[in-house]
């Protein structure tokens, strides 16, 4: 939530403009497509290609800037949904994510008896029989809400154990605003989804299904109070992370009030020297934090910002860690499901081996290319551009002139906007997380190396995926053992019938294919074994040079005896 702006009126936002400005996002919507059908598709097809060419950047650059315009107008979704543009870097070209990715959430503050009286309303009380003071200007501004300090009454302070708190209030009729918003947008999806040159890079219906369940969730203050507590479970025994507790019984679905944890801004760099504390020790621990919820926890921050990170001197000695790092507004949180992990892990090991079908398979397992992807395409393009760095390490990557991965950049950013796929949700979440880290470090700290954080955890997942494989190969000759040690005892009991006449056989060749099926039991539980052994060997090599070769050694005797048997005459 941004600090206060009373610089301008308030924007087009009331319930009573709400059809005014469903019209206007779609006439600017619909002016804008005119533009890109004529340039894009009408122009190439009468053999003015260069014409399109040639006036591509600055379309693309006013077109950002009109609508950045539009959007601090408006409020509404609409700075979130330039916001979410500006992170859209797998589908947008530059010239829009730059001009975006500035665009920040001020809105001018509602006036305070509005915010009264629907607190009032939510709460079914007047503030003053609610609160022991309710400070009338607003602490924060943004477009969906406001934040005011207040005082609980002695009695709920008792109780709490809370005494100063933060309440979150919603901008009166928003959740309408956004209804309107969200019908726009969806128009406007419904009409990108017949245009050939958006379709076949991004599934627009769906990217507007995407936005629209994170804004929901924006507005559902019961929702952010849970994951507040989802959070603060995540790292109840970490002493580097505190939480704001929630105040339950002065919350509602559009009224949130939470302990105050105002402190220092994470970037204030004067008031960190002025607590005694470094700013260059604090990068690398909210580096390795934001890194512990999105590999460990599965359930991480997605608006990192510096408003929402305090850092918290600690001076009762209640904890070894000298200051904590503090996390507020909750609204934006993104999830790292097993089965994505599991994808990040084929991402990262086929990106280390420059194997461009292994890369495919892994990006088509976490949804990311659409239906219908040219596979081949992709993945000769994968493999020219991983092999520009894929077989350096993080060390050497470390020492490359800037300037070459600026040139990569370039050139991922032109294929990855040619080839028919998109990022899902939880990776984009990931992504701008990832960004917001990097930036506020950087920061922090102008030698920070975002690799060196990064590092332990891409190692730690080889190391899971080594596991992985060991165990599954196992699992596979366990059974495969299992198979063969049962064959002789089958073969025993089906020979016994045989004898005693239980069953009668017309053919005396037999026996020997029950020999036969002994021999190759017993080859395949020796060849299982040898191939365990040399696979596991070959693994943990590159860890435990002494132990891995042993293991390779020891391959050697199984894998002769499984010869042996199988050479061996009826």
């Amino acid at each position: 939530m941004a600090s206060v702006r009373r610089d301008r009126a308030d924007p087009v936002a009331g319930p009573g403009n709400t059809r005014a400005r469903y019209r206007r996002i779609l006439r600017f919507s619909a002016y804008y497509l005119a533009i890109i059908w004529f340039f894009e598709l009408a122009l190439p097809r009468i053999g003015l290609v260069k014409i399109s060419e040639a006036t591509r950047t600055k379309r693309m650059r006013r077109f950002a800037q009109r609508f950045h315009a539009l959007a601090v107008e408006l409020g509404g979704l609409m700075i979130k949904v330039g916001q979410f543009m500006s992170s859209r870097l797998d589908v947008l070209p530059p010239e829009i994510t730059a001009e975006l990715e500035g665009l920040q959430d001020e809105v001018p503050p509602v006036p305070f008896p509005a915010i009264r009286a629907l607190a009032e309303a939510e709460l079914g009380a007047p503030l003053e029989r609610l609160f022991a003071s309710f400070d009338e200007v607003p602490i924060a501004a943004a477009s969906l809400g406001q934040a005011h300090r207040a005082r609980l009454l002695p009695a709920d302070a008792a109780d709490t154990g809370l005494d100063t708190v933060v309440v979150k209030v919603q901008r009166p009729g928003i959740d309408k605003i956004v209804e309107v918003d969200l019908a726009a947008l969806r128009k406007v999806g419904g009409w990108l989804s017949h245009v050939r040159i958006v379709s076949k890079r991004a599934d627009m219906p769906a990217l507007v299904e995407e936005f629209a369940q994170t804004s929901l969730e924006e507005i559902d203050y019961l929702k952010e109070a849970a994951n507040s507590e989802r959070f603060a479970a995540d790292f109840e025994h970490d002493e580097r992370v505190e939480v704001p507790l929630v105040a339950w019984e002065r919350c509602t679905r559009r009224v949130l009030t939470l302990e105050d944890v105002t402190a220092i801004k994470i970037t204030d760099a004067q008031g960190l020297a002025a607590a005694g504390i470094a700013p260059a020790e604090v990068a690398p621990v909210f580096a390795s934090v934001m890194f512990d919820q999105m590999f460990i926890n599965g359930f991480f921050h997605a608006d990192p910002h510096p408003g929402n990170i305090f850092v918290t001197p600690v001076t009762d000695g209640s904890s070894e860690h000298p200051w904590k790092l503090t996390f507020i507004d909750f609204g934006m949180m993104g999830e790292v499901p097993t089965s994505t992990r599991a994808g990040l892990r084929k991402l990262l090991i086929a990106a280390a081996g420059r194997d461009g079908k292994g890369l495919v398979r892994a990006i088509s397992d976490v949804g990311v290319l659409i239906s219908g992807a040219d596979t081949a395409e992709l993945e000769r393009a994968m493999t020219q551009l991983f092999a520009r760095f894929g077989g350096l390490g993080f060390a050497e990557l470390k020492e490359v002139d800037p300037r070459e991965f600026r040139d990569f950049a370039v050139e991922f950013g032109d294929v990855v906007r040619s080839l028919p796929f998109q990022l899902p949700e939880n990776f984009l979440l990931i992504i701008r997380a990832m960004s917001l880290v990097s930036g506020v470090c950087s920061s922090l700290d102008e030698k920070f190396n975002l690799w060196d954080s990064v590092e332990p955890y891409a190692a730690q997942l080889l190391r899971d995926e080594r596991a992985n494989i060991v165990s599954d190969v196992g699992k596979q000759a366990l059974d495969a053992a299992t198979t063969a040690l049962r064959l002789p005892g089958r073969v025993d009991s089906l020979l016994t019938q045989i004898e005693d006449g239980s069953i009668r056989v017309s053919t005396p060749r037999l026996e020997r294919q029950m020999v036969l099926v002994q021999r190759t039991g017993a080859r395949a539980l020796s060849m299982g074994v040898a191939g365990v052994l040399l696979l596991a060997g070959a693994i943990i090599r590159a860890d435990d040079l002494v132990l891995g070769n042993v293991l390779m050694i020891a391959c050697v005797l199984p894998f002769v005896h499984g010869l042996w048997v199988g050479r061996r005459g009826p």
